[in-house]
């Protein structure tokens, strides 16, 4: 049996911390003595909420950018996403003197297109229930000689986002548990990857949306299988599909999925709100909502949860966390 060797790995992600040293924020990570008394255990915030863009795609759009040739860079990014993986490239393009052409869907909410704009990308938009966006952003790509960075199936995307894990873990040492949402699974698969070669006892759980258990039922399957577009408000986790490469990651190293209910993401926000005095985009708070309804499961001493943004506008917020929804 030959044993390929795994995507990305330990030192992939250590050489991201370094191109990303002096660029990307190093996030702080929160305590509450109110939440460990809450949930029987210590825990650690990463709180990526507080990057560059107000998330942590910050992280792998730059370095995936900051890899390519300098012939490429003159030519130019593109990219397809409706929402933080956007304003990520637009602004890790700006960072790198070359410009961005991201598509989007025309429903995207408007504030996330204007950040994305002020970033100074150009938007190119397509119907979401009739287009392909990949297949989209591959053939503009391709006509305009771009290079096109996807949101998570890439090696150096998934590298980048799991020094977010690495900077953790170098903060706070080891923990017995590490919580982190998943969507296409970047994330999660960075996180991973950090967390299991620093500490290959400690365990790495995501948590998906109810809606959206892609990852939970490809893992139970063993292979990739779609569900349909989900109906979540936590928009960042709405995907039907896990990535080939992040689930070829994933299900060798994640030690489980849990998942909850969009309730409870907006019980999660209102706790981070009044509690922690932080905002949390949906998706940002479903680690925290897992934490909290005890669907993480019985705690070990040590758990660390990274919460993976806050790009949440004012009166989407008011709605969300209201006392009506």
């Amino acid at each position: 049996m030959t044993t390929t060797s795994p995507p990305v790995t330990l030192d992939d992600v250590r050489a991201a911390a370094e191109r990303l040293e002096g660029v990307v924020h190093r996030t702080p990570v929160l305590r509450s003595r109110t939440l460990d008394a809450l949930v029987g255990a210590e825990v650690h915030l990463k709180c990526e909420n507080f990057q560059r863009v107000g998330a942590f795609k910050f992280r792998g759009a730059y370095h995936a950018a900051s890899r390519l040739t300098p012939e490429q860079l003159s030519r130019g990014i593109a990219a397809y996403s409706s929402g933080n993986h956007a304003q990520a490239v637009a602004l890790a393009a700006r960072e790198l003197g070359t410009t961005a052409v991201i598509v989007m869907p025309e429903d995207a909410p408007p504030s996330k297109r204007a950040a994305t704009e002020a970033y100074g990308a150009e938007i190119v938009t397509y119907d979401r229930y009739t287009g392909d966006r990949v297949a989209v952003a591959e053939a503009l790509a391709a006509e305009r000689g771009l290079a096109l960075i996807p949101p998570y199936e890439h090696p150096h995307v998934i590298a980048g986002q799991g020094t977010a894990a690495l900077e953790l873990l170098e903060e706070v040492g080891e923990l017995d548990v590490l919580l982190a949402p998943v969507g296409g699974g970047g994330l999660i698969a960075g996180s991973a990857t950090a967390a299991k070669g620093l500490y290959p006892e400690a365990r790495v759980i995501g948590v998906e949306p109810e809606a959206g258990d892609d990852t939970k039922r490809s893992l139970e399957a063993g292979h990739r299988v779609s569900v349909p577009v989900p109906r979540t408000i936590a928009d960042g986790q709405a995907l039907h599909t896990p990535g080939e490469l992040t689930f070829s990651v994933n299900r060798r190293l994640l030690d489980g999925i849990v998942l909850v209910g969009d309730d409870e993401i907006r019980d999660a926000m209102r706790f981070a709100f009044e509690r922690l005095k932080i905002v949390l985009e949906p998706s940002g708070a479903t680690p925290l909502a897992a934490l909290l309804t005890g669907r993480a499961g019985p705690l070990p001493h040590r758990v660390g949860l990274i919460l993976s943004g806050g790009n949440v506008d004012t009166a989407r917020f008011a709605r969300l966390c209201g006392p009506h929804h």
